[in-house]
């Protein structure tokens, strides 16, 4: 079988995903296209025009498969190389164009041209995948929602088209994830945390700033690192936690290395999301197969994925008080961690209750065992049969 795999804008997970599928079917015959993820309204509106110049030999071919991602104009291509529409294609969605939180009013008129080209490639697919639940319904749900504003001939039968030619089948992660090995790392009262998104707007570094200040405000002792991919321009939170944190920080920026970023996520106990704009996560999944505790809004893609016992509370319009549920789980959370490693090493109870004693000072809790050990018991009781 002849297969052509179009990456239109070739972000980091569509990478990872392209390159993960060619590698589970090395029967098939594969040729792939990828135009590099930057300048993001060119590309969009011009990957066809791209392709047509760079690679019309390829695409004249004859193929049994077409795999696109969803930001390809793949109706453009149709009409310039008419021989790709008698193709079976199969259109793949990392993320659509409807569910894109707007941070400049202005943004609106171009998103317009966004959301009819993901109208269109959807048209031309014979099958529609998404990688999460919450993707597919906000592609659809968006999708009528944005035919119903239109002015007049936008009738909105083509959403139920759609709809039936569509399912979800998320990226996988790499089996290998799930069986290495964690460096042995001492007990410490520290909590190591990682934030590991792309530095822009969207991943919601303004409550990422605003937690960590509760933290240090608190007396909840932690540590994190930064990770994820940069830009030239990125917003000014990242520069406050640069500076305001800068003793907590252990390590701030890209690392270009898989396998640093892997032992520096791996040597870490929680994984924090803040994202506005998630359509799987495949950064918090990763670490969550690295042995890692989640702490994620109760919105987007998360609750498909992980317990709720791990999610804090919505508050989209209202940073402040997001970031206070995010503290407040993860002081919780933290709570667990630190007695998951103190009991493994130390097989005994007692700098478990000490540490509940720091945390729990603001309570203005007598200094009564009894009291601590009910809070040791209300966080996990296994935990205590682990100790005895």
């Amino acid at each position: 079988m002849k297969i052509l795999l179009l990456s239109a804008y070739d972000a980091q997970s569509h990478k990872r995903w392209r390159t993960g599928l060619v590698a589970q079917f090395p029967e098939y015959q594969w040729t792939v296209l990828s135009l590099p993820a930057r300048f993001f309204s060119w590309r969009l509106r011009g990957n066809a025009y791209s392709w047509f110049m760079r690679n019309k030999a390829e695409l004249e071919q004859d193929y049994d498969l077409i795999i696109a991602t969803s930001m390809t104009e793949l109706s453009v291509l149709r009409g310039i190389l008419p021989r790709l529409g008698q193709i079976p294609t199969m259109v793949y969605f990392h993320e659509n164009q409807f569910a894109y939180p707007l941070q400049r009013p202005e943004q609106q008129r171009e998103l317009m041209h966004f959301r009819l080209s993901n109208l269109y490639t959807a048209i031309c697919g014979d099958s529609l995948v998404f990688n999460s639940e919450y993707n597919r319904e906000t592609f659809l749900q968006g999708l009528r929602k944005f035919l119903k504003s239109m002015p007049d001939f936008a009738p909105r039968a083509i959403v139920s088209e759609l709809e039936a030619k569509s399912q979800v089948l998320s990226v996988p992660l790499e089996l290998e994830l799930f069986s290495r090995k964690k460096e042995n790392t001492s007990v410490a009262t520290d909590l190591f945390l990682v934030w590991n998104h792309r530095w822009e707007y969207d991943k919601g570094p303004v409550v990422l700033f605003k937690a960590l200040e509760l933290c240090k405000l608190n007396g909840l002792p932690f540590k994190i690192a930064i990770l994820g991919q940069q830009f030239s321009s990125s917003p000014d939170s990242f520069q406050k936690i640069q500076s305001e944190f800068a003793e907590n920080i252990i390590q701030f920026g890209y690392l270009p290395s898989k396998e640093e970023y892997l032992d520096m996520v791996q040597s870490c106990d929680i994984v924090l999301s803040t994202a506005l704009h998630e359509f799987q996560g495949l950064a918090v999944l990763e670490s969550i197969a690295l042995g890692l505790t989640p702490i994620a809004p109760n919105r987007l893609s998360y609750p498909e994925f992980i317990p709720e016992e791990y999610l804090y509370q919505s508050h989209l319009d209202n940073p402040d008080k997001e970031a206070f549920a995010l503290y407040q789980l993860g002081e919780f959370v933290s709570a667990k961690n630190i007695l998951k490693k103190v009991i493994k090493i130390n097989n005994k109870h007692a700098l478990a209750y000490l540490y509940l004693y720091k945390i729990s000072n603001k309570e203005n809790q007598k200094n009564d065992m009894s009291y601590y050990k009910s809070r040791v018991l209300e966080l996990d009781n296994s935990l205590i049969d682990q100790g005895k």
